[in-house]
This record gives structure tokens, sequence and C-alpha cells, in this order.
């Protein structure tokens, strides 16, 4: 009994990890879609980590990022309709207008890109070093349809493309 209560203590003791749970939906020009599934964003002393449950994405790579608004609803860029474009940009608090590695010096919102196996299912992990778990309150998590080379170039924003699957976290 005694090794039960020491055992109990021990592990009520240890820091709660926290964590919020963000519902994802597929998006597109006429609105938020049915649910892809879920990311759970936990704290770690390394980071954010990001851990999708998501399913029914096509398979590859997938630019994945924090952007600045909370909001997953089309919007009109330069008369046309776009997919969850009320988002807006990437998640830039230092204004930096640069595009680049999860690690780097750019946008805060950059993450590691988001892999998808052949199943269309997404569960693989991913660490964003420079980011804190209160970075993500009020903002919008997205998943792009192509990959990401962290780059402007050769295409703007790392040639993610079009927002298919996006998520708003609570304020």
């Amino acid at each position: 009994m005694k090794r039960l209560v020491i055992a109990l203590v021990s592990v009520l003791s240890l820091p709660a990890v926290a964590s919020i749970t963000i519902p994802m939906n597929f998006v597109d020009v006429d609105g938020v879609g049915k649910s892809a599934g879920s990311v759970i964003a936990a704290a770690s002393d390394f980071g954010v980590v990001f851990t999708p449950n998501l399913k029914g994405l096509p398979a590859g790579l997938h630019g994945f990022h924090v952007h600045q608004n909370p909001s997953c609803m089309p919007k009109e860029k330069q008369g046309k309709i776009v997919a969850a474009f009320a988002a807006g940009g990437h998640f830039d608090p230092h204004n930096t207008k640069q595009h680049g590695v999860p690690w780097g010096k750019g946008h805060l919102g950059d993450l590691p890109a988001l892999y998808v196996d052949q199943n269309g299912n997404a569960r693989q992990p991913v660490l964003a070093p420079r980011l804190k778990l209160s970075d993500l309150k009020g903002r919008a998590l997205m998943i792009h349809a192509g990959g990401d080379n962290h780059s402007d170039h050769p295409q703007p924003l790392g040639g993610g493309g079009s927002r298919i699957v996006c998520g708003v976290t609570s304020k």
C-alpha cells in the first residue's frame, strides 16, 4: 500500500502538460466542410508539438502553417473567392515578411511539412521549436494542397498552393 501511495504522489506531482485540441475541417470556396479530424498542440521543453489525427487527405507532403486570423471562411482576393482566405497570412508577429524554416528567422507560423500516408492519414507529430502554446490562441491552423520548400523561390510561400484543411483555436 505504501508503494502505491508513493507512486500516486509521484505521478500527481509531475507538471501537467498543457495542450489544446484543434478541430480540423476541409475547406473550399463554399466555406467550411466536413471534419478531417483534429490536431493536438502540446507544450514541450522544445517548443510546440503538433500531433495530427487526420484522415481523407491527399497522400504526400503538405504545407502546414499557423495563420494570423481565427477564421476558415472563404474571402475574395483579386476578384476571386479563395478557400479559407479569411485566415490571412502566416503568423508573423515580428513582421519579418519572410517565409522560412520552422527553426529560422522567418514567419513564426512556418511549421514543418505535414506527412500524409498513402491511405490519406496524417499521424506523424511535428515540432515547432520557436512557438509557445499561447501563440496559437485566436489563430487558424492550415494545411495546404502541396508541399512546402520553406522558401519563397521558385514559388511564393513555399509553393504549398491552395488551402484544403483548416482549424481555429479558441481565444
